[in-house]
């Protein structure tokens, strides 16, 4: 890794924890690298793992595996990747990417319903 792309990928992570306690969590941070097993690159939103990404070209896939294998080093029930969007300089502007089963996971806890189609270990449909 460059070190111009070391600073574009600290900045947005700083971006993304300015945004966060702008928006109610006081105590997100930036992660310290380095960890045997890596929990994200953001801490503080308890339960959920954060990796951020600043790059030209978007690899989804790649990201969300990381950031799944991050979550249960991390025992958090929600995993996502926060990308930055081209053209766009706030994290309110970016991306946030997660797989179904978190999606749906995020939506019964927003609601505070349960889940009406069960889910398998995998994410698929049981």
């Amino acid at each position: 890794m460059t070190n111009r792309s070391k600073a574009k990928g600290s900045g947005w992570e700083r971006a993304i924890v300015e945004h966060l306690r702008a928006a109610g969590w006081p105590f997100a941070e930036r992660r310290l690298a380095g960890a045997a097993k890596d929990r994200g690159d953001i801490a503080g939103v308890v339960g959920v793992v954060i990796e951020a990404k600043n790059t030209a070209t978007a690899r989804l896939a790649e990201w969300v595996d990381e950031t799944e294998l991050e979550r249960t080093n991390d025992g958090a029930w929600l995993g996502v990747v926060w990308h930055k969007r081209k053209g766009k300089g706030s994290a309110a502007e970016g991306y946030v990417t997660m797989t179904g089963a978190q999606f749906t996971e995020l939506l019964a806890r927003a609601l505070d319903i349960q889940t009406v189609i069960p889910v398998g270990t995998e994410g698929e449909v049981a």
